[in-house]
């Protein structure tokens, strides 16, 4: 029997575009044809519904199907837009009650029954929630950008998703405006070197993605050119598929 995929999304710190990774790339999986399940685990901070343009569609969360109150497809909503994508909220109150790890697998084994895969917005940092949103992780992406904050977050966020035994780690460069590298003397290399993990995936900055988070269209719809083009080969490496990096990226 076909068992899916969970990959979780991690970044070290804030504003490096993970939920817009999330769910850009969970897009592009559906978009391919595959059965794609989109789960929020930044509790009490969420905002994939929103990168989804999905606001209408959080009344259930993943509480509400590890307490037993809603199945796992009940408490799940298909894009009304994307056929095969789907969406699971994160509550909107982080409760003292929080599950730990040895109540999360079980869901993460239902899911990988349902899906082909599974997209994780594992919150920033390494806290209690990041470790939750491993708890089943097959690959973890770490995204970041150029500047060194970010990278630098990005290395300790490595390092924390190795201690909990991910099988399968690659890194997403994000927001890139080539001309700023150009400018700082810095290359893509530097940041793979950087991180140390093997690279998925280089995003340019596109004004079409605040764009379409403002007009309630997802991106994946709202406009064909360029970083739509970028996560879609990033989505197409993770089925499996050998997709060169464009070298005027690097």
């Amino acid at each position: 029997m076909f068992v899916g995929k969970i990959i979780a999304v991690a970044s070290g710190k804030g504003g490096t575009g993970k939920t817009t990774t999330v769910a850009a790339v969970s897009s592009c999986l559906a978009a391919l044809g595959y059965r794609t399940l989109c789960i929020d685990f930044d509790a009490g901070m969420k905002n994939l519904d929103l990168s989804l343009c999905m606001a209408d569609f959080t009344v259930a969360d993943y509480i509400d199907v590890l307490s037993g109150r809603l199945g796992l497809m009940e408490a799940c909503h298909e894009h009304p837009r994307i056929p095969g994508l789907f969406f699971l909220a994160a509550p909107t109150v982080c409760k003292a009650e929080e599950p730990d790890v040895l109540e999360i697998q079980p869901l993460f084994t239902e899911i990988k029954n349902e899906f082909d895969y599974c997209v994780v917005d594992s919150p920033s940092g390494v806290g209690e929630n990041f470790r939750l949103a491993h708890a089943g992780a097959d690959m973890s992406i770490i995204v970041t950008n150029g500047e060194l904050p970010a990278m630098r977050d990005a290395q300790r966020t490595v390092d924390a998703v190795r201690s909990l035994d991910v099988g399968e780690l690659r890194l997403l460069v994000n927001r890139v405006l080539p001309k700023s590298f150009k400018r700082l003397r810095t290359t893509i290399d530097d940041v793979i070197d950087s991180v140390g993990v093997r690279l998925l995936g280089v995003v340019r900055e596109d004004k079409a993605v605040l764009m379409s988070l403002h007009e309630n269209i997802p991106l994946v719809l709202y406009d064909k050119r360029c970083a739509v083009y970028d996560f879609l080969d990033a989505a197409r490496r993770i089925a499996g598929e050998d997709i060169p990096i464009r070298r005027w990226l690097l």
